[in-house]
């Protein structure tokens, strides 16, 4: 992200000292405290709102969470949450480095982990900031109509967002608003019409454009009420936005919502702020050296190890079964949606790294070698993926590397931030971008039995990946990566859209399968895939299916079991539990399974 692009957090330290809230901030006095008449204005309110935006990063410092904790416990991607829980990724690293992301993993955790802590903590303190812009704004005097009306608008979608991952995480959560005196609230109500609320409240009074790129406009809001609605399974509501939003919406710096040309463009600081950030999380590389970074530090333990040249630290490695998924037909060029075990993309587990090894020859998607660094196959201008080299304990989190959240070499000194341990980046978290719009709205349609439309989508999706300038090329000197590539593709790729008719000749179960092994493929490793299995309904026979056929092959998964009525939502963090006790009564209730 450029400077000159979006709302630096100047003002960071000032909101959080001034309006430290995360949990138990909202059941004790503020730690820092200003005159009324220093905020209740204009530029105070502002300041505010640029904090409740800073909130979104879910950190504060190099490697720490807002609240306290560890930054990758909080961090906005949801690696440990979404990817690793639904499998889309190992843990990584080994078995004893971040040992409290196994249970996680395996669905055997209690209350007392403190990553459920940690994010906790920072959802609230995303919470407790929107709420100070909106209370303060009503006090301002200096605010005209339409400018308070594009505040209360940003402010009450950031709260939506913050309350959207509590909701997807754990179900059961107390609301707080602006207008709560007693903080200690119960989580004893659904809190889905309230979500709803503050987005369709965003819909309505966002303008279409804003000055500056990170702030939410209309559009995204609409985007992120019709997820709401798909989560709640009102297909129907959902389909009506997606109807507008998809063929209307843009940027809110005017560009017309579209797909990149290129899929890896969608991970590129220098290609950023395009058609298909819907919305999006800002990153900057090096902003301030010497204060908190504003690098992507929440995947900062998420780079290859050993040998490799950013020093740490060999988590989140794309599990084998993932891999698996991007095999193809070879005469169809469409995926093995129900049996693509049977096609396992050949890997090198157990072949070290000075022993040949010749990669595979199927055909392939190729989204694979955007998604996941393999052996022999070119790693963006890094040279060739080493393998075992390049990995901590192989036998643990097996043979692929992450690929979406790796800068380029040659950008390196812009968009690596080196001013902790381990790496930051300047790569954007997209939380909603426009192929998943895309793939939602086709979920939506095949649910109504559309089944035409919903193929027309998931094929724009797949012609994208389908265009050879977006694939991975070999290098044209191997030990020259930074030369550039040559005209030779990296593997034997090959991907065709749907055929005509095909979704409405075999049905509506056909085409939902289609949608969502679309969006394991192409949103792989970027947060989502344990909350779609879970809103879907298949997560026990998904994940189990996972942790039969990845346990096998790796250690990190050998405990891995799903129970259907416990594990579709964490445990409320035991800490939020304790402190929750008024009178001798506990005020915060347990989650099914966990008491």
């Amino acid at each position: 992200m450029k400077k000159s692009t979006f709302i630096l957090l100047t003002v960071l330290v000032f909101t959080g000292q001034l309006f430290y809230s995360c949990k138990k901030a909202l059941v004790q006095p503020p730690l820092g405290s200003v005159t009324e008449e220093l905020v209740a204005n204009k530029n105070g309110v502002n300041s505010l709102l640029i904090g409740a935006y800073a909130a979104l990063y879910g950190m504060q410092g190099n490697n720490q969470g807002l609240g306290g904790g560890d930054a990758w416990q909080a961090s906005p991607s949801n690696w440990v949450f979404g990817s690793i829980a639904g499998g889309d990724a190992s843990k990584g690293s080994n078995g004893g480095d971040q040992p409290a992301i196994d249970p996680i993993a395996n669905f055997y955790s209690d209350p007392n982990n403190a990553f459920y802590n940690g994010k906790w903590k920072a959802l609230y303190e995303g919470v407790s900031r929107t709420n100070n812009v909106l209370k303060f704004l009503a006090r301002a005097t200096d605010i005209s109509a339409e400018e308070g009306k594009s505040i209360a608008g940003q402010a009450r979608f950031l709260r939506a967002h913050y309350y959207f991952e509590l909701k997807k995480l754990w179900n059961t959560i107390p609301w707080i608003d602006e207008t709560t005196i007693d903080f200690n609230q119960p989580n004893n109500t659904d809190l889905w019409d309230k979500i709803n609320s503050d987005f369709k409240f965003a819909y309505e009074n966002l303008p279409a454009t804003q000055p500056e790129i990170g702030r939410a406009n209309k559009w995204a809001a609409g985007a992120y009420l019709a997820k709401s609605y798909l989560y709640q399974h009102k297909y129907a509501e959902a389909k009506a936005l997606f109807d507008v939003v998809i063929p209307s919406g843009a940027t809110s710096s005017g560009k017309k919502y579209d797909l990149n040309a290129s899929f890896e463009d969608n991970f590129l600081p220098g290609k950023e702020n395009n058609p298909e950030e819907v919305f999006t999380i800002q990153m900057a590389a090096n902003t301030d050296p010497s204060g908190p970074s504003s690098g992507n530090n929440g995947d900062m333990l998420n780079f290859p190890y050993g040998g490799s040249p950013f020093g740490c630290c060999g988590f989140f490695q794309p599990s084998i079964d993932l891999v698996n998924r991007f095999r193809t037909d070879e005469v169809t060029g469409l995926p093995y949606l129900t049996n693509y075990n049977d096609f396992a993309v050949k890997n090198d587990m157990g072949i070290p790294g000075g022993s040949d090894f010749t990669a595979d020859t199927g055909t392939l998607d190729p989204r694979i070698d955007w998604t996941a660094g393999r052996r022999g196959i070119p790693y963006l201008d890094w040279g060739n993926y080493p393998g075992a080299a390049w990995i901590r304990d192989q036998s643990y989190g097996g043979p692929y590397g992450p690929k979406k959240n790796i800068y380029w070499q040659k950008n390196a000194a812009t968009d690596a931030d080196m001013t902790s341990w381990a790496p930051g980046s300047a790569i954007n978290y997209l939380v909603i971008r426009f192929a998943d719009v895309l793939l939602m709205a086709a979920e939506c349609e095949a649910q109504i039995g559309s089944l035409a439309t919903a193929q027309l989508y998931v094929n724009r999706v797949r012609a994208r990946a389908a265009n050879k300038d977006g694939w991975v090329y070999k290098y044209k000197d191997d030990s020259k990566p930074m030369d550039g590539f040559s005209a030779i593709p990296a593997a034997n790729y090959k991907i065709s859209e749907y055929p005509a008719g095909d979704f409405a000749n075999k049905g509506k179960d056909y085409a939902l399968s289609a949608v969502y092994y679309e969006r394991k493929i192409e949103l792989a490793m970027e947060g989502h895939r344990f909350f779609d299995l879970v809103r879907w309904g298949l997560a026990e026979k998904e994940l189990n299916a996972y942790f039969n056929y990845q346990g096998k092959l790796t250690s990190d998964v050998r405990r891995g079991k799903f129970t259907t009525g416990r594990n579709e939502y964490y445990p409320i963090p035991q800490r939020q539990i304790d402190l929750s006790v008024s009178g001798g009564t506990t005020i915060l209730k347990q989650n099914p399974g966990y008491n």
